[in-house]
């Protein structure tokens, strides 16, 4: 039952990955760029809800809500202003460019509020349940479920929706969507805006699973998020969600073994391994690219 009750808390872990590498999988599908700036929009997100909690009195999903409109506008601000006139670039030009937005970010932040870390305030309630001999906490119960939602509904918005379809159609060919008369501009930033709201509700649950934020949480979460991409096969949105709950699980054991100096370590094994053996990840089909 010990090894039942450590996997249900890596999915949990895994599912936060998951939902932040959403957003590195669909900006690489329709515009190949790793994002690395994406780490600091789910930190912003993080605060936003920290804010939103101790400071304006707001509920649990309240601040969810809020922290993802602002960060899918946040989203969308980015990508208008530092990606969009490096479209026809190198890509190594675009990746330069986001590690710079990147950098930006988190050092803004620590100039406007400083870089102490914040207490996340105790916004759910916390009560363990015993669910067929496992002890569950009610809040990861919560956190779990809020993800999967997020993800279902996600799924629906790309395969039933109108922008879901044209964000296909520009992923396979953008000049093809653009003679169908699909606004490839308006679906790329409506893919910064999806993916950036998924990171935003990932840092509010981050902040309330972990009860610490500050200004460079992002870069780790971020980096083992691209990793969970990478593993699943990025581009592919079920890749990313499977990479996520992989990486949750496998870091999870890993502490329970005992070695959890090890668990960021072996994140890192984990992407060494798939770039070696299958560099186009779980889901991911073999092609030769020049780069």
């Amino acid at each position: 039952m010990e090894w039942l009750q450590q996997l249900f808390n890596g999915i949990s872990l895994g599912s936060i990955y998951a939902l932040i590498a959403l957003g590195y999988t669909m900006v690489y599908g329709i515009i190949k760029l790793i994002n690395f700036a994406h780490g600091e929009v789910f930190m912003i997100g993080s605060f936003t809800g920290f804010y939103a909690i101790a400071f304006w009195g707001l509920g649990f999903f309240p601040a969810l809500v809020l922290s993802m409109t602002i960060c899918a506008v946040f989203g969308v601000l980015i990508e208008r202003v530092a990606y969009k006139r490096l479209r026809s670039s190198t890509r190594i030009a675009a990746l330069i460019t986001a590690i710079g937005v990147s950098l930006l970010i988190q050092y803004v932040v620590i100039y406007i509020r400083g870089a102490q870390p914040e207490a996340y305030p105790n916004v759910l309630p916390n009560r363990t349940l015993d669910i067929f001999g496992i002890q569950i906490s009610s809040q990861s119960l919560l956190i779990l479920l809020v993800s999967i939602v997020l993800m279902i509904i996600l799924q629906f918005v790309v395969h039933r929706t109108k922008i879901g379809k044209a964000m296909r159609a520009v992923s396979f060919d953008p000049d093809a969507a653009k003679l169908m008369g699909i606004n490839v501009n308006n679906t790329i930033s409506a893919t910064f805006a999806i993916g950036s709201a998924l990171a935003g509700a990932a840092g509010v649950i981050f902040g309330v699973y972990y009860t610490k934020i500050e200004p460079l949480m992002g870069i780790i979460p971020g980096l083992k998020a691209f990793i969970a991409a990478v593993l699943g096969g990025i581009g592919i949105i079920p890749g990313a969600v499977i990479g996520g709950f992989v990486l949750g699980i496998v870091e999870t054991v890993v502490s329970a073994l005992g070695f959890s100096l090890w668990r960021d370590a072996a994140a890192f094994i984990i992407l060494i391994l798939i770039l070696i053996f299958r560099p186009s990840g779980i889901f991911g089909k073999n092609s030769k690219e020049k780069v």
